[in-house]
């Protein structure tokens, strides 16, 4: 049986709370740390870039949860509404969503933000290891030229760091990120999670930070994907925050102060879960 593990977008908050759920399902006997495929978007590209990066569980919540071991943030501020009504309005006219995606990506170069190695160093310093892991991770971006979806993998050639960077960078907040001679933008763009891309695992676990709400119109939402998948034969369970984990994350998931109420939220929930498989410890 081969098992998947999708992980979303969801801000610094996100990657608290995911990294805390996975922490307290492995206190419950049913640790998926291990699964044979990651796929991560935004922060769900930091959460399976840790995952790879050797460190165990425990160590990698003790970086959420404790001042000193936690990585350099940024302060941004994001009204979760005010961003989708913003965005929106900028994006009323496309025809498409591949014409969406590169309006998306239009105002994103346009945006004002913190420089590019400012914002990587960052990514750098969540990072445990900056190498790709042995076993397959596929992490989301989209060219902010072109519109279109990219998934760096260990075979692009694309340091993990940069790969990580772009699928974190959300638009009008970070920098695009230069990799080449492209730019690129957030995977969250295409979809919140790009469930789709965990096709052909018999066992698929999708975490998603924001719920199963889309921030953009998609070619691959999150509720189709998942029913495209269970049509496919494969096992597929959905995990969102409850009401407990939602108010942790809060309106603002960019906040760097969410992170060990996120984490300890996340932890909790994840106790009062059973998974549907019986699952190995890695």
């Amino acid at each position: 049986m081969t098992e998947a593990l999708v992980l979303g977008g969801g801000g610094v908050g996100g990657i608290a709370w995911m990294t805390g759920l996975l922490a307290g399902l492995a206190d419950a006997g049913q640790d998926v740390s291990g699964a044979d495929l990651l796929v991560g978007t935004s922060a769900g590209a930091t959460v399976a870039a840790q995952l790879g990066s050797g460190l165990g569980l425990e160590e990698l919540y003790a970086r959420q949860v404790d001042p000193a071991l936690q990585s350099a943030e940024i302060m941004a501020e994001m009204d979760l509404e005010k961003f989708a009504a913003e965005i929106g309005a900028a994006l009323g006219s496309a025809a498409s969503v591949p014409q969406l995606r590169r309006e998306v990506g239009r105002v994103a170069l346009g945006s004002r933000t913190v420089s590019e190695e400012a914002r990587r160093a960052v990514i750098e310093s969540r990072l445990p290891a900056h190498g790709w892991p042995e076993r397959a991770l596929k992490v989301v971006a989209v060219d902010a030229g072109s519109g279109e979806p990219v998934v760096f993998e260990r075979a692009s050639g694309v340091p993990l760091v940069d790969a990580v960077a772009a699928s974190c960078a959300v638009p009008g907040v970070w920098p695009p990120v230069t990799i080449g001679d492209r730019r690129y933008v957030d995977g969250g763009v295409r979809s919140i999670a790009n469930v789709d891309l965990a096709a052909g695992a018999d066992r698929v676990l999708v975490i998603v930070p924001l719920g199963i709400t889309e921030p953009f119109a998609s070619e691959q939402p999150l509720e189709r994907a998942v029913e495209e998948l269970r049509a496919q034969g494969a096992e597929v369970v959905l995990i969102a925050p409850d009401e407990a984990s939602a108010t942790a994350i809060g309106d603002n998931p960019l906040n760097p102060a969410t992170r060990a109420p996120s984490a300890e939220a996340g932890r909790a929930q994840a106790r009062t879960l059973a998974l549907p498989w019986t699952r190995r410890t890695p």
